[in-house]
């Protein structure tokens, strides 16, 4: 049996030392780029590899791109390998933010075509609150597998493509930041507040229940189903192209499949002062 959305805490227990399993920690803080790095070290589940968003997760900044630009597929492919991932390999991601960057790195095997990869549900929070192990030990160093890639380019759409998809009403935008930041109200990280015009607002947060694990595949039904029937050109975004990640596989468990990323977001729009900028809802 493969895991290709989330797993539970107590299935992932069931598993962990199997050395058809990777499980990566991907917890990562915007505010402090080195927190997450430090709670690995202090603990995390056994065996698991640290995943840091910014060195691992994602490309050089450039002036052109926005804050977490796509990796290219070659130095990423080689990062998979060197954490043991192979083409059975089961892997789990997991953080402690409710998915958004545990998603991001789901979102990446996906993109290279391996789909043998699930999100812990409710993360680092439930895993700990079910009284699992826990560990400081350093994994030993993975035998290195041989991760073929196979870049899945149809998966998302480049600054130009959604300029051109809006003009021509082929697609249609969700932006899954906080209401305030989508409105332009506050902006906290990038330059400019606001949103790209004709975006819809559906903070990822809404994904969740009050326990921080994802809401069942009929509630995410229920909500997702309005745009998935009105849209059948639906691209996520968010500020650097991470939470966006956590809808996309929402709407994975929801058994909408289809929607593409967005990966240069608010913060790859912004770089042109010249594209238009909406503000309120």
């Amino acid at each position: 049996m493969s895991f290709n959305t989330l797993i539970q805490a107590a299935e992932l227990a069931g598993h962990l030392g199997r050395p058809d399993w990777v499980v990566l920690d991907c917890r990562f803080s915007l505010a402090d780029t080195t927190a997450g790095e430090r709670q690995y070290a202090a603990a995390h589940i056994p065996g698991a590899r640290y995943a840091h968003l910014d060195r691992d997760l994602a490309g050089p900044i450039t002036p052109e791109t926005g804050r977490h630009p796509l990796p290219e597929p070659h130095p990423l492919t080689h990062r998979f390998a060197a954490w043991g991932i192979g083409p059975r390999t089961q892997v789990v991601t997991y953080d402690d933010a409710g998915g958004v960057f545990a998603a991001r790195a789901w979102w990446l095997l996906r993109w290279l075509g391996h789909m043998q990869v699930a999100v812990l549900d409710g993360g680092w929070q439930a895993w700990q609150a079910q009284g699992l192990s826990v560990t400081a030990e350093l994994p030993a160093p993975a035998m290195t597998e041989q991760f073929v890639a196979q870049p899945r380019r149809e998966l998302w759409l480049s600054t130009g493509q959604v300029k051109d998809g809006l003009a021509m009403e082929e697609i249609s935008l969700l932006d899954a930041r906080a209401p305030e930041r989508f409105r332009g109200e506050v902006e906290p990280i990038d330059l400019v507040a606001g949103h790209i015009p004709g975006a819809e607002n559906r903070p990822f947060n809404l994904n969740l229940g009050a326990d921080g694990c994802f809401l069942s595949p009929m509630q995410l039904r229920e909500a997702f189903d309005p745009l998935a029937r009105d849209t059948p050109h639906l691209v996520h975004m968010c500020g650097s192209g991470v939470t966006a990640c956590h809808n996309l596989l929402a709407m994975e468990i929801a058994g909408y499949s289809g929607s593409k990323l967005y990966p240069g977001s608010w913060s790859e729009w912004i770089r042109d002062p010249m594209r238009p900028v909406a503000r309120g809802e």
